[in-house]
């Protein structure tokens, strides 16, 4: 819930798109039956940038990324994770900077252009692509949206990512599989995080 008093992160009197909730109640909730993350609740329930940036593939991308986030006002993060009984494996990062401007940059210059994402995930082996078939109807309105999925062939298992814009958050959501991630719980998954941030 808001703090009394407080504006949504899209209405007119919050131009910063500021989120006065607090961060760690905004994320998605595990699945009845999950096994949950233990290495994601960090501490007190904001985690470290450095277990952040081990979801992606190539190290030597890590200090970039770091001074990145940090140049950028990067205040904390709040991520939770579950694997559930069919073996499909779910990530969730609430990035939270300053303003709603620095997450608009960060989402379309530096983490999510059209084409593919700029850095890649830890398990993803060959081309990630734009998700054409995601649902416009899971969509939230004022939310920025990249959506991608591993093509085939993939290695072990197949990895689908979004990147939301949400006011000042910037949200990573992942999930993999092992020999495919299925598209439906991860839409059903994205389109519950984007309207716990709106």
């Amino acid at each position: 819930p808001l703090p009394s008093g407080s504006p949504g992160p899209f209405a007119d009197s919050n131009p910063a798109g500021a989120h006065y909730a607090d961060l760690r109640a905004l994320l998605a909730p595990a699945p009845e039956g999950a096994t949950t993350d233990k290495a994601l609740r960090g501490t007190e329930g904001w985690l470290a940038t450095d277990v952040f940036l081990r979801e992606y593939r190539d190290e030597e991308e890590y200090d970039g990324l770091r001074r990145t986030l940090a140049d950028e006002g990067l205040r904390h993060i709040a991520a939770r994770g579950w694997t559930t009984p069919d073996g499909t494996h779910t990530r969730i990062y609430l990035l939270q900077f300053d303003t709603a401007a620095v997450v608009d940059g960060l989402h379309s210059l530096v983490f999510a252009p059209y084409d593919k994402p700029a850095y890649a995930t830890r398990g993803t082996e060959e081309a990630v692509l734009p998700d054409k078939d995601f649902p416009e109807r899971a969509l939230v309105d004022d939310i920025l949206y990249s959506v991608y999925a591993e093509s085939e062939p993939y290695g072990a298992e197949q990895v689908r990512q979004a990147y939301l814009g949400a006011g000042d958050v910037l949200a990573l959501v992942l999930q993999s599989r092992e020999g495919g991630a299925p598209a439906v719980p991860f839409q059903q998954t994205v389109a519950l995080q984007s309207r716990l941030l709106a």
